[in-house]
């Protein structure tokens, strides 16, 4: 949330093989990494709130924290997060395909663009996104080249990882449960993309649980943070049975600390939120994929200074 990198400093990460350097696109063969970035914690936070100063931080990390989740037991997002359901007439799939199909889409439309007309929070949230790309690409090219090798990106969005996809040679299938997000991505694949031999993409709008298929890999980034763990554990095995090497899985991980922040932006809930945002413990999350017989081979915290997330690689056990 907002002012919340007082809370964290750089955060190194092992990795169970090679490791990788999202500040580069070269990978680098050291043991530890020190990574800064990560998608959007919620997709509507932390643009809507208003700062807290340095006084309000100087409390949370003076001691008083356990004051601050006391004022934060009396708000009741649950409650309001039911009401955004009924207002789209279901439940958090509903929700997600309302939000980014009005919205939601003008919103991360500018934010992922590269218009100047964004603040702070928005700019920072901008350089997330492209860290994340780059640290998923940087992952993927690890094992070779991407050439003929198939790829699904379930939860698309914009296109941001597709279009690299495509463009190092992968055979791209692209999902979003958003038609406004699949559309948009079309149109900026053929903008990018066009006039060469490059493959394009296949996009198409389906949710996470409607997606069939075989791949080599299938990744899944900054989708999970909207929808509870007991439906989470479902789409996890899901794309885990759509995968044949590889599921490289983004989440917000599920904390004390970060918890408290995401109940802080709760207190100022704004007219525009639509969205419920939800943490993940990474044992979950792990334990999700054992039950399918995968196993986690990479792993680490990614952190900006207002968002963060687990990015891990499963493969099969």
């Amino acid at each position: 949330m907002a002012h919340a990198s007082s809370l964290f400093a750089p955060i190194s990460f092992h990795l169970a093989s090679s490791a990788f350097s999202p500040l580069s696109a070269k990978t680098r063969f050291s043991r530890f990494v020190t990574v800064a970035a990560i998608p959007p914690l919620s997709t509507a936070t932390p643009m809507d709130l208003p700062p807290l100063d340095e006084t309000t931080i100087a409390v949370i990390g003076g001691g008083s924290v356990a004051a601050l989740a006391a004022v934060l037991s009396f708000t009741d997002p649950e409650r309001r997060r039911k009401l955004q359901a009924v207002e789209v007439g279901g439940g958090d799939k509903e929700v997600v395909r309302e939000y980014f199909n009005n919205s939601g889409f003008q919103r991360w439309r500018k934010i992922y663009g590269e218009t100047d007309d964004v603040n702070r929070v928005q700019r920072d949230i901008r350089l997330g996104h492209a860290k994340t790309v780059e640290n998923t690409m940087v992952m993927l090219k690890e094992e070779g080249s991407l050439q003929g090798v198939t790829v699904c990106d379930a939860g698309c969005g914009l296109g941001s990882l597709s279009i690299p996809l495509a463009r190092e040679g992968a055979i791209v299938s692209a999902s979003d449960i958003s038609a406004a997000m699949v559309s948009e991505a079309e149109k900026q694949a053929k903008e990018q993309l066009g006039g060469g031999d490059v493959v394009m993409p296949k996009f198409m709008v389906k949710d996470l649980e409607s997606l069939d298929g075989k791949y080599d890999t299938v990744v899944c980034l900054d989708v999970l943070i909207h929808y509870p763990q007991s439906k989470a554990d479902g789409m996890i095995a899901h794309l885990a049975s759509l995968a044949e090497n590889r599921l490289i899985l983004s989440f917000a991980p599920k904390t004390f600390y970060y918890d408290l922040l995401k109940r802080v932006g709760e207190l100022f809930p704004g007219p525009s939120k639509a969205t419920r945002a939800y943490l993940h413990s990474e044992a979950e999350v792990e334990g999700a994929l054992k039950k399918v017989g995968w196993r986690i081979r990479k792993r680490g915290l990614i952190t900006t200074q207002f968002y963060f997330a687990r990015l891990v690689e499963a493969v099969p056990a």
